[in-house]
Formats: structure tokens, C-alpha cells, sequence
């Protein structure tokens, strides 16, 4: 009889226990989830919801100013990929990812670099280095067609200073160097960007493996190939995620120097939106050149993060 009640009371205790801690755990989720609830909440009204809206649109043929609809189901999906002009803009941001991806990421790293070397006066490289970033995006457009100007610019000059007058031209007028130019102008914004996200990284790398490195008498080349590059691996597989974002849906340098010309030269699939969606006002076919935009930036991306766990596995 004893026996029976004790077991009974242990019962009892572990009952107890257990809907503790199934109410403990129940608060905690409760907890978790009142404060992702705002970020959850704009996330989903601002992104998700938009991208949402996007397709809607894009399925519609819609000026953006009235009440008429006409639903055209995907003939705007089809006349995109009958759109030279796109593919042009698509042309250009490949363009504009590849040369972000071999000129902004190294010249960041090499800043970075530069940064933590024996050199007296550091302090000023930095700021200076990190300035173009700094700089408005509007200022830096209009700076950079007072530079590339056929007539008074800043390079034609330096051209001419140097006895390479063969060289001087309109940089941004004529079609076979406008987007060269503009590409080089985003590329010296946007380097500093990837500088202070290297340098961060850096600090964090452990001060110990490069004493060891130089008791095991390793060279500075040996010391970056075999510790630093390793361990910034990751931030270099997200600074390129970012950067293939950003040039894929690049916009207002653009606009500000060239508005896509001449001659569609210069256009990006940003700027082919603007003018569908906000000069012609054809807001379903601007909204279906958006959610493409859309469509080939989540693809990119999760290429690249398979990719990056296929390495992470074989190694």
C-alpha cells in the first residue's frame, strides 16, 4: 500500500515536471516569436506581399493610373523574351556582376590589406579610402560627366597632358565606351564598401596562427594564401552574394549619368523598369521586367549557396 502511494506521488512530481516545462516552453516560444512579430511583419508587408503584388501586376496590361485592367495572363512574359532591349539590359548587368565581382571584391581585399601595413599615417588612408562611398550617389554621377565630357573633361585633359590626344572622346557619348565608363565609376563607389567588410573580417582572424605561421618561417604571401584568404572565405562568398544583388538591380548611377543611353548602351534592367513602369506608364509591363529581375537575382543567389555547401562538404 506505502508502495503503491509512493509511486503514485512520483507519478504525480513527474506529471508536474513535465507540464513545467511543456509551459515553460511554451512561453519561450511565445516569447520568441513577440519579438521576430514586428520584423516578420514588415518583412512580409514591405517583401513578400510586394513580390506578390509584382506578378499580379505583371499579368495585367495597366498604365498604373486608372481602373483598366485587361488581364493578359504571361503575353508580357512572352513579349519580355522577345525584347531586344532587355536582353541588351540584361547584357549590361552581366556585365556590370562580372566586372564587380574581378575589380570591386579585390580592390576592397587589397585596401583592407593595405590598411594593417607598418605605414605611418593609416588613419588618413582609411578616410580617404572609404570616401567615395560616402559620397552621394547624384554628386558622384554628375562628378563623373563633368570627367568623361568629349569637350572640357577631367581625362581628356590628363590624355592630352601625357601626349595620348589619339584617346580623347566623348567616354560617355558614344556606345562602345558608355557603359565601360559607368562601370568603372561604380566599381570606384562601391570598393570601399567591401574594404570595411574585409578589414572587420581580418580583425577577427586570431593573432596566434600568424605568430606561428612566422616561427614555422612563413612568408607574408605564404601567411595569406594558407591563413588569411581561408578564413575570409566567408565573408568573400557574401560580399559576392551582395555584390551580384546590387548589380543586378542597379539603378540610379545610371540614371544619373546616361538614363541608359546612348542608344540603349548603357541601359540596366532597373532603368528599362523605371521607363516602362514611370515614363511610359506601362505599369504591367514594368511590373513583369521587375519580378524577371527578381526571378534571375533569387536564382544567381542560390546557385552560388549551393555551391558554397558543396565546398563546405568536400572539404
Amino acid at each position: 500500500m506505502q508502495k503503491s502511494l509512493g509511486e503514485t506521488s512520483t507519478q504525480k512530481s513527474l506529471s508536474l515536471n513535465t507540464s513545467t516545462k511543456a509551459m515553460r516552453k511554451r512561453r519561450e516560444i511565445l516569447t520568441i516569436i513577440g519579438f521576430m512579430a514586428p520584423a516578420l511583419i514588415i518583412y512580409g508587408v514591405y517583401v513578400v506581399y510586394s513580390i506578390g503584388m509584382t506578378f499580379y501586376y505583371s499579368l495585367f496590361e495597366w498604365s498604373g493610373i486608372d481602373n483598366n485592367f485587361s488581364f493578359l495572363g504571361l503575353d508580357n512574359y512572352v513579349r519580355l523574351l522577345q525584347d531586344g532591349v532587355f536582353w541588351v539590359s540584361l547584357g549590361n548587368n552581366s556585365l556590370l556582376l562580372g566586372a564587380s565581382l574581378l575589380t570591386q571584391l579585390p580592390l576592397g581585399l587589397i585596401m583592407a590589406l593595405l590598411l594593417f601595413s607598418p605605414v605611418k599615417g593609416m588613419r588618413l588612408f582609411r578616410s580617404v579610402y572609404f570616401m567615395p562611398f560616402l559620397m552621394s550617389t547624384v554628386a558622384i554621377g554628375i562628378l563623373f560627366v563633368f570627367i568623361y565630357d568629349g569637350n572640357f573633361g577631367l581625362l581628356n585633359d590628363l590624355l592630352g597632358m601625357v601626349g595620348l590626344e589619339s584617346l580623347q572622346q566623348s567616354w560617355i557619348g558614344k556606345e562602345s565606351t558608355a557603359i565601360w565608363a559607368v562601370i568603372a565609376t561604380v566599381c570606384w563607389q562601391f570598393a570601399p564598401f567591401y574594404m570595411i567588410l574585409f578589414r572587420a573580417a581580418i580583425v577577427g582572424i586570431p593573432e596566434e596562427l600568424y605568430e606561428a605561421a612566422n616561427i614555422d618561417g612563413a612568408k607574408p604571401l605564404q601567411r595569406f594564401k594558407n591563413i588569411t584568404l581561408p578564413l575570409l572565405m566567408p565573408i568573400i562568398i557574401t560580399s559576392a552574394i551582395l555584390s551580384i544583388i546590387g548589380s543586378l538591380k542597379y539603378f540610379d548611377l545610371i540614371y544619373v549619368m546616361t538614363m541608359g543611353g546612348p542608344n540603349n548602351s548603357t541601359e540596366l534592367m532597373a532603368t528599362y523598369m523605371y521607363k516602362q513602369t514611370f515614363t511610359n506608364f506601362n505599369m504591367g509591363y514594368g511590373s513583369t521586367v521587375s519580378f524577371s529581375m527578381f526571378i534571375i537575382a533569387f536564382i544567381v543567389t542560390l546557385f552560388i549557396l549551393i555551391g558554397e555547401r558543396k565546398r563546405r562538404g568536400v572539404e
